[in-house]
């Protein structure tokens, strides 16, 4: 008998700083060690970092994939970071495979690691490391329409007890964040919140008036301000076209680096 996953959308927070004990961070922290907790551990897991765009799709196939520490400037401790997490050279062609049926080419990778889009949140939510983990990239060009399809071809995982996670940012303008609080960006930041979790959660939204939204995010209020580029954001389209654009629960809805910051989850 099947078990059905979660579909999760996660902030990842800046760099390391999860893991470093920040005070600015220390909300997310906990919520994401508590989150693992919340439902039975899936049997594997596909993570869609923000970290990663290739040309094509492209899934991570290493049978033990080591580390990418793809961050820069911080103490010495945090490059010996470990989340020795196995991989699936299996489900990574099983990956490519359901990519292919859906008439995406899809490239299997190795020798790269898990970046801190993936191993940060991981560690915090599963320290024990014992789940495989997939990572899928973004693709290039950044549609929202492809990443959309993404999600869609992958469908099926969820209900074989396999997690779909995009690990993100809701709100990603670093110059913003540097420049510290400010009255405006913070109201931008939070009306774009808004937005998302209006789309995200609305029950009352068709299907359709979902996808839609969410295709055309860029139309949303201060779109552009909280996502100069969008690569931190498409992780949430991977999730929605898996979820088949159903309403999510919103998880996280906090500030983070002086802005507010959202996560969704389908359970």
């Amino acid at each position: 008998m099947s078990t059905r996953a979660p579909i999760l959308y996660l902030p990842h927070g800046g760099g390391p700083m999860p893991l470093m004990g920040d005070p600015a961070q220390a909300h997310l922290g906990a919520f994401l060690k508590t989150l693992g907790q919340r439902f039975p551990a899936p049997d594997a897991i596909v993570l869609v970092s923000a970290h990663w765009e290739e040309s094509h799709p492209s899934v991570y196939a290493d049978e033990r994939p080591g580390m990418l520490f793809d961050y820069y400037g911080f103490p010495p401790e945090t490059y010996r970071f470990s989340w020795p997490a196995p991989g699936s050279p299996a489900l990574a062609s099983r990956i490519a495979a359901l990519l292919q049926q859906c008439g995406i080419e899809c490239r299997q990778v190795q020798g790269r690691g898990y970046d801190h889009g993936t191993f940060v949140p991981m560690l915090l939510m599963y320290p024990v490391a014992s789940i495989p983990c997939i990572q899928l990239s973004l693709v290039a060009g950044l549609d929202p329409l492809q990443h959309l399809r993404l999600g869609e071809c992958l469908q099926e995982l969820r209900e074989q007890n396999i997690a779909i996670i995009g690990s993100g940012m809701s709100f990603h303008n670093l110059r913003a964040i540097f420049a510290g609080e400010q009255p405006e960006y913070r109201k931008a930041s939070d009306q774009f919140a808004d937005w998302l979790v209006r789309t995200m959660s609305d029950a009352s939204l068709s299907t359709m008036q979902r996808l839609d939204a969410l295709a055309q995010w860029q139309q949303a209020p201060y779109a552009s301000f909280c996502h100069p580029r969008a690569e931190h954001l498409l992780p949430l389209h991977v999730c929605a076209g898996a979820a088949g654009g159903m309403a999510a629960e919103v998880i996280f809805n906090e500030p983070l680096l002086g802005h507010r910051v959202s996560g969704f989850g389908w359970f």
